[in-house]
């Protein structure tokens, strides 16, 4: 499935991420030289319907067309099937951010495509990967770690102080490249707002200039630090909506401006149906079920027990039903973190 180029591919500056598909003929990995080496390994595309890594990688690339990079520089374009289509993947496909080495998913041509990927970059070694992505709700922008690590944190704060550390969904791409080099992800807001292609691009530009990533610690005041203690889904068989009274859960209209909020215990999520016994499905890191933990179900309201913050919430009905409704986060220092990796090690 993959395709391979030592030089940018005819088109590729001018092409829109729907059209790419046409460009590339399918997911693509694409080498540059630069005045650095290794490289600067950077993902974009794995969901389809977020455009932001394309449009920054474009800008960047534009802007050197007539000069060398700072840093060599290998891009991976994902899901351009979906990207056609502006959705996060089609129908029958894989989640192009769940099947990286260390997955537990059976086994799809589509893993096989990015272990070979993940072969090619070994290979050649990799300075720092950053995996860009967009958000379908209001999400400040914020970056991901999923190891506790100074160069990880310092990578991050590079593009926002909020940075969020997790340890699932596992298969995810920072997560794989977490192995052999300092790796993050980096939620960039809607792919549909400007200020998200000019931060990412601003970002990119700051990393390939990069001599190196420091292993001294962060200030304090420079990084907010939280991280992911559970993922919130609705089962397959339970009916929601964001205005339609007749469904089993009736989520506000407005639900996803509680992202990043830290909320109290007792907040509202959500109205249920009269008589009805629908809950939450609602795992911790573990897989185990924890959703008496954070949710009661008294008369018809669905309202959180404990002070939590949510992310990832979207009015997105079919994002919900392909991944999930949210994650739950709680604040973390520095110290914690050690301490809970060093606990899950």
């Amino acid at each position: 499935m993959l395709k391979v180029f030592e030089q940018l591919p005819a088109g590729f500056l001018d092409t829109p991420a729907q059209d790419l598909y046409q460009r590339l003929g399918g997911p693509a990995l694409v080498h540059l030289p630069g005045r650095r080496s290794p490289p600067l390994f950077v993902s974009v595309l794995l969901h389809g319907n977020e455009r932001t890594g394309v449009e920054a990688l474009q800008k960047l690339l534009r802007e050197h067309s007539q000069a060398e990079l700072p840093r060599a520089l290998s891009v991976f374009v994902g899901n351009v099937e979906a990207a056609r289509y502006g959705r996060r993947r089609l129908d029958g496909q894989p989640d192009y951010n769940r099947i990286w080495p260390g997955t537990r998913n059976a086994a799809t041509p589509e893993q096989a495509m990015v272990r070979e990927v993940y072969g090619h970059m070994l290979a050649r070694g990799v300075f720092a990967s950053i995996d860009i992505h967009n958000n379908t709700g209001l999400n400040p922008h914020y970056a991901c770690v999923n190891v506790i690590d100074n160069r990880f944190f310092h990578l991050a704060t590079l593009f926002s102080r909020t940075v969020l550390y997790f340890t699932t969904p596992v298969g995810v791409q920072s997560a794989a490249f977490a192995r052999m080099c300092p790796s993050v992800t980096v939620e960039c807001g809607q792919s549909d707002d400007a200020r998200s292609t000019e931060h990412a691009w601003q970002y990119l530009n700051a990393c390939l200039r990069l001599s190196e990533l420091p292993d001294y610690p962060v200030a304090e005041r420079d990084l907010e630090l939280f991280h992911t203690v559970a993922t919130v889904r609705i089962a397959p068989e339970t009916s929601f909506s964001f205005d339609d009274h007749e469904t089993d859960i009736l989520f506000d209209h407005d639900l996803d401006h509680l992202n990043f909020r830290e909320l109290a215990p007792g907040t509202r999520m959500a109205r249920t149906r009269a008589g009805s016994r629908v809950r939450l499905q609602v795992s911790d890191n573990d897989g185990q079920d924890v959703g008496d933990q954070y949710f009661s179900y008294d008369h018809n309201e669905i309202r959180i027990t404990r002070a939590l913050m949510p992310s990832m919430l979207t009015l997105d009905a079919r994002i919900v039903r392909q991944d999930c409704l949210c994650y739950l986060m709680e604040r973390l220092s520095p110290a914690e973190a050690s301490l809970l990796e060093a606990v899950r090690a």
